[in-house]
């Protein structure tokens, strides 16, 4: 799988440049067109005619499999139609950046096709919105530190929406019947194939650390072994000598560093060997010869 993975980065590299660039520019630029149409002409005959509806693509309507992203959002005020497409083209372009153009049109090409299939086999009208929000955990797992305004005046940081998105997906599984409880996984799957461990990234590295001590399995205490010697009777292994717990002590007065770490230490070129003494006994002792 590791082999598999590789290589569909490699190729998505070498054709990074390849696709529709600016994608959710384009998307974007599209729901609000089709917003400002429904909104002006007073009908929503346009909305009606891009939405997913699976009895018109079976009957040859089949530009509803690819266009109702374009619908999503609908019902939505002005300003918060506004604020909802500013943030789809602003995560989606940050995530191009780091992807490249052909992987990040895979991204979101995968999860409209995937929503596709699940509701032409089930049933239900497919919306775009958990894939829109998709956006937002992939901008989360490629930068968790990163901060919002929320209402425009409290900076919360990226992993703590993207937690709060993943609660609400865990919601609708309860919350709703078959098979609209699905629609939120479905449309999050591209998500987690196409960043597999890397979701990990949204959970702080605290907490990981945390249950991973937590989980850790303690090291077995190895037990002395026995080594026979057929001329010498038996030989049991015994444990190294414990080392000395401090690194400098006085060979005059005893102190270490351990118990006197205000002290300094040297050692004096004039013994006869390696003789530590503190700052108080350096130039004043009886040089061992």
């Amino acid at each position: 799988m590791k082999n598999l993975r590789r290589g569909f980065e490699r190729f998505c590299y070498r054709h990074r440049n390849k696709g529709i660039p600016n994608l959710m520019l384009y998307i974007s630029l599209g729901i609000a067109v089709v917003y400002l149409v429904s909104m002006f002409a007073g009908s929503y005959d346009l909305y009606y005619l891009l939405r997913f509806d699976k009895a018109s693509i079976l009957r040859g309507q089949v530009w509803r499999l690819f266009t109702y992203p374009l619908v999503a959002g609908f019902g939505n005020g002005l300003l918060m139609m506004a604020i909802m497409l500013l943030c789809y083209y602003s995560l989606g372009r940050a995530m191009e950046n780091v992807w490249g153009t052909f992987r990040f049109n895979l991204y979101y090409l995968s999860g409209v096709v995937m929503m596709d299939i699940y509701c032409m086999i089930f049933g239900g009208v497919a919306d775009a919105s958990y894939l829109n929000l998709s956006l937002f955990l992939g901008y989360a797992t490629m930068y968790p530190d990163a901060q919002f305004l929320f209402m425009f005046i409290i900076p919360v940081k990226a992993w703590v929406f993207a937690l709060l998105d993943l609660v609400l997906v865990i919601y609708g599984l309860v919350a709703y019947t078959f098979p609209a409880n699905l629609f939120s996984v479905i449309s999050l799957a591209n998500y987690f194939l196409f960043f597999g461990k890397d979701v990990l990234n949204v959970i702080p590295v605290s907490w990981r650390a945390n249950a991973a001590r937590l989980f850790r399995r303690k090291p077995k205490k190895a037990a002395s072994k026995t080594i026979p010697f057929p001329s010498a009777g038996s030989y049991t292994a015994t444990t190294a000598r414990p080392k000395a717990d401090y690194m400098h002590k006085c060979t005059v007065c005893g102190r270490t560093d351990v118990d006197s770490p205000e002290l300094e230490f040297r050692y004096c070129s004039r013994c006869n060997g390696y003789y530590c003494y503190c700052q108080d006994h350096i130039n004043d002792h009886v040089h061992i010869q």
